[in-house]
C-alpha cells in the first residue's frame, strides 16, 4: 500500500488598504493597494510607489497610521503583527520634514529635522549638524501663544534657511549667524516680549516642554511648524571653547535673555554687573569672529586645558585654609523670625569637614557647642552689597520639620569669600581640603571685584555709545534714566574690560549659575492629604516644596537620598520614597505628570556622566529613567 502526501494551500484573502501619498497633494484621493494580511510593510511602500507612478528616492519615507498616532518603522513586521485591518488609514510621508527652530539667541533656522524618532534622538541630530555639544542638556517646548494687538504690524522676521544641509551624518557643519553674539536688543524689543511676572506664570511655562520619549509627528507638530531650542537641563558638562563655540555662544544668549526678560531675580549690584558684561562683549564681539582659536591648535590647546584641569586637582589650597579650617572666628549669626527685624547675634564659630559648630564665646569653644549645623545638602546664596559693606551668606539647612534659615554675617569680603566657598563646599558634600578650594574662593573674590566702583577714565565718561536700555530689564529702564545707568554700568565695565570673548562670556555664565533661584523649573502641584496648590521647584540636584502664596521654600529633598520614584500613569501622580521612610505623593496641576517624570530622570541621567566619557550618549538609560509606560 502507497502513501501519498496531500498538500492543502490556503489562499489568503485579499483586502484593500488606504494609502495617501503626500507627493500627490493634499486633494488627491488614497491610493488603494491590494493586501493580504502576511504582507509585510516593505512591501506596502513597494505597492504604494509603483501605484502612484512617481520616479524620485522613496529611501527617507515611511508608512503613519493616522488613527493610531504611530509610525510604522520595521520594514519586516506583517500588517497583521501589526494589527492592521481594512479601515486602517495610512500616509506615506517623508521622515525628516522641514521645521522652524527657534534659537537661544532668537534666530529662526529653517531646516529639515526628523519627526519619526524620539525627540531625544531628533535632537541628537540637530545638534549634531549645528555642532552643539551635549545634546542631552537640550530639548524642544511650543512657542507661547501672543495675542496680537490690532495696532501692532505683521512684521517679517529673518528665517536662515538650511533645508538644503545634508542630514546629520558623521560630518557637522557650522553656520555663521548662531555661532555670532547678536547686537543688544532695542529696548522696544525687550519690552514687548513675552515676560512672566509671578511663579505660576513661569510654571506655565514648563507645560510647554515636548516628550522626549515620542516623535514630533505623534504630539502634533507638523511640517513648518516653529518650536523652541532651549537648554532644559542646567547642568553644563564638559564645556571645552575650542570645541563648543555654538553651545557657549547660545548658552550665554539663553542666560542673557534670562535677565534682560526677568526670569530669574537679581540684585541692583548684579544687574549692573550683567549689564557691563553685555556691553563688553557686545564691543570685543566685533573684532574677535569667534570663541574659538584657529583650528589648527585646537588640539594643542584641548591638550593643555585637559593638562590645566588635571594639574589644578592634584594642587592643594593648604594656604587658603587658615582662617576657615582649624580655627576659631567670630561671626554674627541671625535666624528670622516673622515679623521681626533682623537682628544679629556674636558666636564663635568652627568649621570642620561639612559642619559648622558655635560657642557663646571664644573661651566656652572647647566644651560642647550651643548647636551644630551639617551644612550638606543646604541650600547657601549670597546676601551681598559691595557698596555697603555688607558680606551676608544665607544658608537653608534641611531639618525635620522642613527648612531652618539662618543667615551668617561676616565683617570683610576676604573672610566672606572664604566662608562662602567653604559653605558650598559642604552643601555638596566636601570638606575644606577638596581642590576645587581655593578655585572657588577666587571665583568669589572675582564677582566680588566687579561690583566694586573704581575711577572712570575719560573715555568711560564720555562714552556715548552705551544704550543702557537695551542692557538692563523693563524693571531698571523704568527706575532709572539713562544718564543715571551709564555711570554705574561703564564703573562696571571698568572691572571686565580686559577680559577676552572667551573670557567675558564664561564670567557671565558664571554669575548666572551663582543666582540663588539658578537652575529652577517651576510646576504647580498638589500634595497628596492637602486642598491647596503648592509649587514643586526642580533643580539639577533637589526638588523644593514651595508655598505657593508667599513664595518661602517649605522643604527640600536631594535626588542622593531619593530611593526610588513611581508615576501612576492612571491618576496621574507621582509617588517618592526618600531615606529614612519619608515618603511624599503629589498630582501635577500646571504640566502633565510626564515633565515632571522627564525632569527628574533627566537630571539623573546627567549626574551619570563623566569627563571620561566619549560623546556617544547612552540613549537606551536615558530612556529608561525618563521614558515611563512608553520608555523605549
Amino acid at each position: 500500500m502507497t502513501s501519498h502526501a496531500i498538500c492543502i494551500q490556503t489562499r489568503m484573502a485579499v483586502w484593500d488598504l488606504s494609502v495617501s501619498v503626500e507627493e500627490l497633494g493634499p486633494e488627491a484621493p488614497p491610493l488603494k493597494i491590494s493586501v493580504t494580511s502576511d504582507l509585510h510593510i516593505g512591501g506596502v511602500i513597494l505597492k504604494t510607489v509603483e501605484k502612484s507612478q512617481i520616479k524620485q528616492d522613496w529611501s527617507d519615507h515611511a508608512l503613519w497610521w493616522e488613527q493610531k498616532q504611530q509610525w510604522l518603522l520595521k520594514p519586516s513586521w506583517t500588517l497583521d503583527k501589526c494589527g492592521i485591518h481594512a479601515d486602517a488609514r495610512l500616509c506615506l510621508t517623508p521622515q525628516h520634514k522641514p521645521l522652524q527652530l527657534v534659537m537661544p539667541s532668537s534666530i529662526v533656522l529653517r531646516m529639515r529635522v526628523c519627526f519619526s524618532s524620539p525627540v531625544f534622538r531628533t535632537i541628537m541630530g540637530i545638534c549634531k549638524l549645528l555642532n552643539i555639544r551635549r545634546p542631552e542638556e537640550l530639548s524642544l517646548l511650543w512657542p507661547v501663544e501672543e495675542k496680537k494687538k490690532k495696532k501692532d504690524k505683521d512684521v517679517g522676521e529673518e528665517v536662515y534657511d538650511i533645508t538644503c544641509a545634508p542630514l546629520p551624518s558623521s560630518d557637522t557643519h557650522k553656520y555663521d549667524p548662531i555661532q555670532r553674539i547678536q547686537p543688544a536688543p532695542a529696548p522696544e524689543t525687550i519690552a514687548k516680549l513675552y515676560r512672566t511676572t509671578n511663579i505660576m506664570e513661569k510654571a506655565h511655562i514648563n507645560s510647554r516642554w515636548l516628550d522626549s520619549s515620542r516623535s514630533l509627528l505623534q504630539q502634533g507638530v507638523k511640517e513648518n511648524d516653529k518650536l523652541i531650542l532651549r537648554f532644559k537641563y542646567y547642568t553644563f558638562h564638559d564645556i571645552i571653547p575650542q570645541a563648543d563655540v555654538v553651545r557657549l555662544t547660545q548658552l550665554y544668549e539663553q542666560s542673557r535673555w534670562a535677565i534682560l526678560l526677568e526670569e530669574i531675580e537679581c540684585t541692583e549690584e548684579e544687574m549692573m554687573v550683567f549689564a557691563a558684561l553685555q556691553y563688553h562683549i557686545g564691543k570685543v564681539s566685533l573684532t574677535e569672529q569667534s570663541v574659538a582659536s584657529c583650528p589648527a591648535m585646537e588640539d594643542l590647546d584641548l591638550a593643555l586645558q585637559c593638562l590645566e584641569v588635571k594639574m589644578e586637582g592634584e594642587s592643594s589650597a593648604d594656604d587658603m585654609l587658615y582662617d576657615v579650617r582649624h580655627c576659631i572666628i567670630s561671626l554674627p549669626l541671625f535666624r528670622p523670625k516673622r515679623l521681626t527685624l533682623k537682628g544679629y547675634k556674636q558666636y564663635w564659630f568652627t568649621f570642620k569637614d561639612t559642619t559648622i559648630s558655635y560657642y557663646k564665646s571664644k573661651e566656652e569653644s572647647s566644651k560642647e557647642p550651643i548647636q551644630q549645623m551639617n551644612l550638606k545638602g543646604c541650600e547657601v546664596a549670597p546676601d551681598v552689597s559691595v557698596a555697603g559693606q555688607k558680606f551676608c551668606i544665607r544658608l537653608l539647612i534641611p531639618g525635620p520639620e522642613g527648612m531652618n534659615e539662618v543667615y551668617l554675617r561676616c565683617e570683610h569680603e576676604q573672610q566672606y569669600s572664604r566662608w562662602m566657598a567653604a559653605c558650598r563646599l559642604a552643601s555638596k558634600g566636601k570638606t575644606l581640603a577638596d581642590s576645587s578650594f581655593s578655585s572657588e574662593v577666587q571665583s568669589i573674590q572675582s564677582f566680588l571685584a566687579m561690583q566694586k566702583t573704581t575711577p572712570r577714565n575719560n573715555t568711560a565718561q564720555t562714552d556715548e555709545s552705551i544704550n543702557t536700555h537695551s542692557l538692563v530689564s523693563p524693571r531698571y529702564q523704568k527706575k532709572y534714566k539713562p544718564k543715571q545707568l551709564t555711570p554705574r554700568i561703564l564703573e562696571a565695565y571698568q572691572n571686565v574690560a580686559q577680559l577676552s570673548l572667551t573670557d567675558a562670556i564664561q564670567k557671565f555664565l558664571q554669575i548666572w549659575q551663582a543666582l540663588p533661584d539658578f537652575g529652577l523649573s517651576y510646576i504647580v502641584v498638589r500634595f497628596k492629604g492637602c486642598r491647596k496648590d503648592e509649587v514643586l521647584g526642580i533643580a539639577n540636584n533637589r526638588l523644593i516644596r514651595i508655598d505657593l502664596s508667599v513664595g518661602d521654600v517649605v522643604k527640600t529633598w536631594r535626588y542622593n537620598t531619593m530611593r526610588q520614584w513611581n508615576v501612576n500613569w492612571d491618576i496621574k501622580q507621582v509617588a517618592i520614597e526618600f531615606d529614612g521612610n519619608v515618603n511624599i505623593a503629589f498630582s501635577c496641576v500646571t504640566a502633565n505628570c510626564k515633565i515632571v517624570h522627564e525632569y527628574i530622570g533627566g537630571y539623573i541621567f546627567m549626574s551619570t556622566r563623566c569627563r571620561e566619557q566619549s560623546d556617544t550618549l547612552n540613549e537606551e538609560l536615558f530612556h529608561k529613567l525618563t521614558g515611563g509606560h512608553e520608555a523605549l
